[in-house]
């Protein structure tokens, strides 16, 4: 096995979700190439057509690029009279796209089925399409592919015999991908989980579906292999049915739709790689690129040259978390109470300022500075968070998001907080710019949340991240979040342990409307648990509950709550209501062990209603 197929079973078994390309058929055909052509032969009298397409999918973030060889089979091929170009045509494509992808994206052999006429083949002479599939992807791992793609299978006889062929001929990483119709069957009515489970027993390493089918019916399709399979699965589904518009075939799945299934696929279904088949172009992957660094951001290696075991200088112990700050104490010793303020879109901070002072005089411990909060432009969160602790002399959280800064910036962003004698930060991955104002902003996600609690906790032990010694010893208290209300609770509880594993020293939550998640959640925390401030946040119309409850990821609010909203008469009334339920969900959740402190988040900077949800309490 090559040192990039090693790399890619690597990735497979880490937390890395790989964003594949998108349908080539559909980007040569929209280009002018007439369904009737060999689309394979292109690789070789139209190589810059088909390196043009695999240059977009690269720049739309794909890391997994199919070779232009799908149909290159002896069957496929014969009707062209292309069949004794086989080898050429195969070894053509791979080298395309080698040339595109460099070291920056994974080469799959495409290798699709022998054809519907070739289906008696498959079944009778099991032998002769042994000898093609052998015959293909020997060509491919000569050309030098990085892992195989075996796709848009209906008969699982002849997938076996491509997966026996493929393991006959080399040591890569296959792919077995299977095509479904609307009742998530095969055409010979084998179900998804017959499906996972021939693939995994023939040992192919990826089960996945593609083609046929849309998102929705993928999605089932998916969970159902999951269900019964702990084997890598992967998603490449059409852009939905084809619709006939002035004599071509067009796909009406938007990005948009597109990205939102990929989230799914990733939550619901823990796929591994998640790209498109018929229909999708580079601006569904695009989307879908980008909705899968928001739910797991690229680590980007770090290429700064750590010193070598020899030199290497021993973690210092940091510093008692008591120790370290005001808040840090009262979190072991109060309820601590913590209001969260956003800052300015301009440069007046005046406003805010006023609002840390009422705060501080009602007897608030801290304020809760974010980081450009869903992914809008706002003064910088380090700056006002030192003028309000210079001013007011109340303690701040400051947010630090992983989203904006390179590596290097955030080093220089946390040490330069730390001289302004900032200390509590709250690690956060961040807002992906797509949910805010410049949709096209890049993000830049070198590391994410547990990257960050892990640098901060290294300057705390007086090493920067990859090991240099460093000439002080830092005092940061850390905090991250959590969403006690996940869709993939597994997955936030495990992400929660590293976060602990790293460093974090306290934790906020996701405002919470249902008290009992917060109690399961505490509950399933029991052996990693350090303080908890609840997030409570006061609804302020029935609008405003749909929209946080429909478009803000990680929020849920039940289904009584928003007819409570729903069935108030007046604004007045329902900024009344909204402060009683978070007023009640904070006595509820106060109530329970583990729960050391609140953060509340006046909606649209409205902080007096903070004051009305802690009258009383």
């Amino acid at each position: 096995m090559s040192k990039r197929s090693v790399e890619f079973m690597e990735r497979l078994h880490s937390d890395h979700v790989f964003v594949a390309d998108g349908a080539m058929g559909t980007m040569l055909y929209a280009k002018g190439v007439f369904i009737n052509r060999c689309f394979d032969e292109l690789n070789i009298s139209s190589p810059q057509l088909v390196k043009a397409v695999h240059e977009e999918y690269i720049a739309a973030g794909a890391e997994i690029i199919e070779t232009n060889t799908y149909g290159a089979n002896q069957f496929k091929l014969m009707p062209h009279g292309f069949e004794e170009q086989l080898r050429k045509i195969n070894i053509a494509g791979v080298a395309l796209a080698r040339e595109v992808a460099g070291d920056s994206a994974f080469v799959a052999g495409a290798v699709g089925p022998l054809g519907a006429p070739q289906m008696a083949v498959a079944q009778k002479n099991t032998e002769r399409a042994f000898e093609a599939f052998r015959e293909q992807i020997e060509a491919l791992a000569e050309g030098g592919v990085d892992l195989l793609v075996i796709e848009t299978i209906s008969d699982l006889d002849e997938l076996r015999l491509a997966i026996e062929a493929a393991k006959a001929v080399c040591d890569l990483p296959v792919i077995a991908s299977v095509s479904l119709n609307d009742d998530a069957k095969t055409v010979f009515g084998d179900t998804p989980e017959e499906c996972v489970a021939g693939i995994e027993n023939w040992g192919a390493d990826v089960a996945g579906i593609n083609c046929s089918i849309g998102p929705k019916v993928a999605l089932e399709a998916l969970e159902r292999m999951a269900s019964v399979s702990d084997i890598p699965l992967s998603a490449m589904p059409n852009a939905g049915a084809p619709q006939l518009f002035g004599g071509r075939y067009i796909y009406l799945c938007s990005p948009e739709y597109m990205a939102e299934y990929a989230k799914r696929f990733i939550q619901t279904a823990g796929v591994h790689i998640v790209g498109g088949c018929c229909g999708t172009t580079p601006e569904h992957i695009k989307a879908i690129r980008a909705a899968v660094r928001a739910l797991r951001p690229a680590n980007v290696a770090i290429t700064a040259e750590a010193p070598t075991l020899e030199e290497r200088s021993p973690l210092a112990e940091p510093l008692p978390t008591e120790k370290k700050c005001p808040l840090a104490r009262k979190l072991r010793r109060k309820f601590v109470v913590s209001v969260e303020l956003s800052p300015p879109r301009g440069f007046d901070p005046a406003r805010l300022l006023k609002a840390a002072s009422v705060l501080k005089e009602y007897g608030v411990d801290c304020v809760n500075i974010p980081d450009g909060p869903r992914a809008t432009a706002r003064m910088s969160p380090l700056s006002i968070a030192h003028l309000v602790e210079d001013q007011l002399g109340i303690e701040t959280i400051l947010h630090f998001s992983c989203r904006d800064r390179n590596l290097l910036g955030i080093q220089s962003d946390v040490l330069g907080a730390h001289a302004l004698g900032l200390r509590n930060v709250l690690a956060v991955t961040g807002d992906p710019p797509k949910m805010g104002d410049y949709p096209d902003a890049t993000a830049v996600y070198d590391i994410d949340s547990i990257g960050l609690a892990k640098m901060l906790h290294r300057f705390n032990c007086s090493q920067d991240l990859v090991g240099n010694p460093l000439d002080f010893q830092a005092a940061f208290h850390i905090g991250v979040g959590v969403n006690p209300g996940a869709m993939n609770l597994e997955t936030e509880l495990e992400r929660y342990r590293q976060k602990v594993n790293q460093g974090a020293e306290f934790v906020l939550t996701q405002p919470v409307f249902d008290v009992g998640l917060l109690e399961k959640f505490l509950a399933s925390t029991r052996d990693f648990r350090i303080p908890l401030l609840v997030g409570i946040l006061p609804l302020l119309s029935f609008r405003n509950a749909e929209f946080l409850h429909n478009e803000v990821p990680g929020m849920q609010i039940p289904a009584e709550i928003l007819k409570r909203m729903e069935r108030v008469e007046s604004s007045e009334k329902a900024r009344i209501e909204g402060v009683a339920i978070a007023r009640g969900a904070l006595m509820e959740s106060r109530s329970l062990d583990g729960v050391t402190g609140v953060y509340i988040l006046p909606p649209f900077g409205r902080y007096a209603m903070a004051l009305e949800v802690m009258e009383g309490i």
